[in-house]
């Protein structure tokens, strides 16, 4: 049995490696927000809108529960995930827990190719984005660094370079 388990700030390429990975592994692939909109029926934006991010977590405590019982899985998680509750100490009990770790400014460059999509980030200059990540980075890496596996990730424009890191993760998962 085994579950493998993404975590990374945002931007670290969670579910797009996590894709990769599972193919190459031949494992189903979640992605925890996507589950959660999936078994609420609403879009993350529209649960933290009616929930607050306090409801939005009590419901990601409950599916990351849920999702993590699945056998022979690859699961990329939110950003936030594993800062809230024992969500960090509860996933690495049973999953090889792999933190994608990457510096502000390749999170920044990644980012830069999704900035639409993340309403986080919505009207912030290169300087105001860069100085958020930054900050949230440094809340956040004490859980992060808790991950039984750390993969120090680059920038990730390629699928070569995707390819790579799927890779790595196979060989010190095994």
């Amino acid at each position: 049995m085994k579950r493998i388990i993404l975590i990374g700030y945002m931007g670290a390429g969670k579910t797009t490696v996590g894709k990769v990975l599972s193919k190459k592994l031949g494992m189903p692939f979640y992605d925890l927000d996507w589950y959660i909109e999936t078994r609420m029926r609403k879009k993350v934006p529209e649960i933290f809108a009616e929930k607050g991010e306090e409801g939005f977590r009590k419901i990601e405590y409950n599916m990351l529960h849920e999702v993590a019982e699945f056998e022979n899985v690859v699961i990329s998680c939110g950003g936030g995930t594993p800062c809230f509750f024992d969500n960090i100490d509860y996933m690495n009990t049973d999953s090889d827990v792999v933190y994608l770790k990457a510096t502000p400014e390749v999170l920044y460059s990644h980012l830069q190719m999704c900035k639409g999509q993340r309403p986080l980030l919505a009207g912030k200059s290169k300087e105001e984005l860069l100085s958020f990540i930054t900050e949230q980075l440094q809340h956040r890496e004490q859980f992060y660094m808790k991950a039984r596996h750390i993969v120090d990730i680059s920038l990730m424009d390629s699928a070569e370079m995707v390819d790579m890191a799927a890779e790595k993760i196979i060989s010190i998962v095994q």
